[in-house]
């Protein structure tokens, strides 16, 4: 336990001789430095998961994602460490608030970065369903678009082909019709366009050949009709109409288990809304408590930093600072005195140009001269 408080000192950033002088300040260092290690922790399991999908299908993406989270963990450890060890416990509460509040921003965007990918990571069945339903909304766009840029490419062609359609449906009702009205006539059945009489009469045998012709006349349209049809599929196989063809659930998966660091950062975005467009609250509220724990998460040390009372360990540090800055400007003052008065007993029969010059000698005997030891 003793290394494992000394480590967490160590992350703390305190200064850890002064620190064991002072039992009633270690528990409060230790969880300032628990919490910055994992917090660097957390970052480097983030780090490392965004950057396995960066390099996924790689041979090499697991020693990328490796290297890439120890730095990443690293360098967001080190900034923590700095931030709450830079906060100055002896200045007054408004100047150590001013003092955090860049600190507190940074810890904001910090934890902002590093919750994304594991919030990737929690919604992922999600974000894969999701993903699905993008895709084959795209596919059928683009099959949607293929077709209706086909379509007005060909406009003309269409519009004669709708036209013979029409023509040979026209056709197709008029012979049914007439061949309706032959077996009324055969048959003696009495209408307004019939005679009555039974049998196979003058009337009979003109409508018969009315119908032949006409039935030549279908023939002749449905000839012209396949021809153009097969005119039109010939173009939709070149245009490529025919290979795009909506996707199957097994390249739906496939697509969904390949898709890119971008590609999952928008499905999570819209999670927060249904299918219908409609938001979707319980899950937008998930999601923003999810990230919203991590970032307190990264303020908490700083938090920590500015509730925590002034104890003996600060005021230690704090005057130890002010003795180290009075000694170090009591003796550039005092090395300053004395190099003035070496310089006033060596400049009296000296021209101008030689004072400059004895005085700046005198400066770096000055500076040569052991003044501790002295």
């Amino acid at each position: 336990m003793d290394k494992i408080n000394r480590f967490f000192w160590f992350c703390s950033g305190a200064h850890i001789p002064t620190l064991e002088k002072y039992s009633s300040e270690q528990n409060k260092y230790t969880g300032i430095g628990a919490t910055i290690f994992f917090t660097g922790l957390f970052a480097a399991l983030s780090g490392g998961y965004a950057m396995y999908f960066v390099f996924k299908g790689d041979d090499l993406a697991v020693v990328f994602a490796i290297i890439f989270g120890l730095l990443w963990g690293a360098a967001i450890f080190n900034m923590d460490r700095y931030i709450v060890s830079s906060i100055n416990k002896s200045a007054s509460i408004s100047k150590q608030v001013l003092q955090a509040t860049p600190r507190i921003l940074l810890a904001i965007m910090i934890g902002i970065v590093i919750s994304r990918p594991i919030e990737l990571k929690i919604f992922d069945k999600e974000i894969k369903e999701r993903l699905k339903v993008s895709y084959l909304n795209g596919q059928r766009s683009k099959i949607d678009t293929l077709n209706k840029a086909f379509q007005n490419k060909y406009q003309v062609e269409f519009g004669r082909l709708n036209q013979q359609k029409a023509t040979r449906d026209s056709l197709e009702k008029g012979i049914k019709t007439d061949r309706q009205k032959l077996n009324f006539e055969i048959f003696g059945n009495k209408t307004t366009e019939t005679s009555g009489v039974l049998g196979y009469g003058p009337f009979a045998k003109r409508k018969e050949a009315e119908i032949q012709q006409r039935t030549a006349e279908l023939d002749s349209l449905k000839a012209n009709i396949n021809k153009a049809e097969s005119f039109i599929d010939k173009r939709k196989e070149f245009d490529g109409l025919f290979t795009a063809k909506l996707y199957t659930d097994k390249q739906l998966d496939s697509l969904a288990n390949l898709a890119g660091f971008a590609d999952r950062n928008w499905a999570l975005g819209q999670l927060k809304f249904n299918a219908d467009g409609t938001s979707d609250n319980n899950t937008a509220l998930a999601v923003t408590f999810i990230g919203l724990l991590f970032i307190f998460f990264e303020c908490l040390p700083v938090f920590v930093k500015l509730m925590s009372a002034r104890g003996p360990y600060d005021y230690v540090l704090a005057d130890g600072d002010e003795v180290s800055i009075y000694e170090s400007k009591k003796n550039k003052d005092f090395r300053f005195e004395v190099a003035d008065n070496v310089h006033e007993t060596r400049v009296d029969s000296e021209t101008s140009k030689q004072k400059e010059i004895i005085k700046g000698k005198a400066y770096r005997d000055l500076e040569r001269y052991d003044w501790d030891k002295e």
